[in-house]
């Protein structure tokens, strides 16, 4: 069967985080050097990149992105995918505020936040087939970790497409089965 949607994370996905990071050290007292280490010790160790705050011993802090961060590649892409007739959405964990940005741009948004459910929880991947309207096996989910985006897609029967940008998606190696790209401009080319 043909994929007919795609379905995107958001943070490193359509959105760099680099700012955003920069932005949680400085209020978070540190510098973002040392929070980027730990970010990158989080990944190492295999632990949800939240875990860094008691890594470094400091205060939860929470960032948001601006309509500065977004990839050059981003909206390019939704446009030129809905205008070839694909269904695109977006949905991560995000908070359900994120959901308002992407709405004009997408066909449908949803978050961990508004659906109660994290990646990489296969009932998060459950909502994105029923966001989509299609079959798992119709959908193409794009991102950049492994473990929370590539991996559950994969074992939902979705087409997985791993975009290596951001840490994770550099630093971790994506399963057979998966496909890789560097950029959203090779969609929907990079599909078989």
């Amino acid at each position: 069967m043909a994929v007919d949607a795609f379905v995107f994370d958001v943070g490193e996905t359509l959105v760099d985080e680099t700012n955003m990071w920069i932005r949680v050290a400085e209020a978070s007292g540190v510098t973002p050097f040392t929070l980027m280490a730990g970010l990158g010790a989080t990944i190492a160790r295999g632990l949800p990149h939240d875990a860094v705050w008691e890594l470094l011993g400091t205060e939860q802090v929470d960032g948001t992105w601006t309509a500065g961060d977004w990839y050059p590649d981003a909206r390019p892409c939704l446009e030129r995918l809905r205008a070839d007739g694909y269904r695109v959405y977006a949905s991560g964990n995000t908070p359900a505020s994120v959901e308002d940005d992407l709405r004009p741009l997408v066909d449908g948004v949803g978050s961990s936040a508004s659906w109660d459910v994290q990646k990489p929880a296969a009932a998060f991947f459950a909502r994105v087939a029923e966001l989509a309207g299609s079959p798992p096996e119709r959908i193409a989910y794009v991102g950049d970790r492994v473990d929370n985006d590539i991996a559950p897609a994969l074992a939902a029967g979705m087409t997985a497409v791993h975009i290596r940008r951001g840490p994770w998606g550099f630093l971790q190696q994506p399963p057979a089965g998966a496909i890789r790209i560097e950029s959203l401009d090779e969609l929907p080319a990079a599909l078989p």
